[in-house]
């Protein structure tokens, strides 16, 4: 599939693929897609359950998500007004196939730090030479 888009002339910087997950595959997406996956949440719950995450970055992930249809934002009318984020049709249907390589992770973290473990050594021996 990549080989269609290294002949044209605009190469990869157009491709398609490239374009629609890039703000999947930000380093806070794929966990807020997680979180959302299992139901709806209000903007203070999804600080907590991602405490590591700042409230900027939280707000940007969220309108990222939420400008490329996978999350829904809704205010409620209440006081002070509530607001509450869910996942789309879309973001659910973008999400069964994002589970696989979610699984995947897990089952393959140690192997993964395995191999950068094997690098770093690897690194750090042609450095002392």
């Amino acid at each position: 599939m990549i080989a269609i888009y290294r002949t044209r002339p605009e190469g990869l910087e157009n491709c398609p693929v490239r374009n629609v997950v890039q703000n999947v595959f930000g380093k806070w997406s794929a966990l807020l897609l997680m979180v959302l996956a299992e139901k709806p949440y209000r903007f203070g719950e999804l600080r907590r359950l991602v405490p590591d995450i700042s409230q900027r970055m939280l707000t940007q992930t969220l309108r990222d998500l939420q400008r490329d249809g996978y999350v829904h934002r809704e205010v409620f009318p209440t006081k002070p007004p509530s607001v509450e984020y869910s996942l789309t049709d879309m973001g659910r249907s973008m999400f069964d196939s994002l589970q696989h390589l979610l699984h995947w992770a897990e089952n393959n973290v140690a192997a993964v730090h395995a191999a950068r473990q094997r690098f770093d050594d690897a690194e750090a021996g042609s450095n002392a030479t």
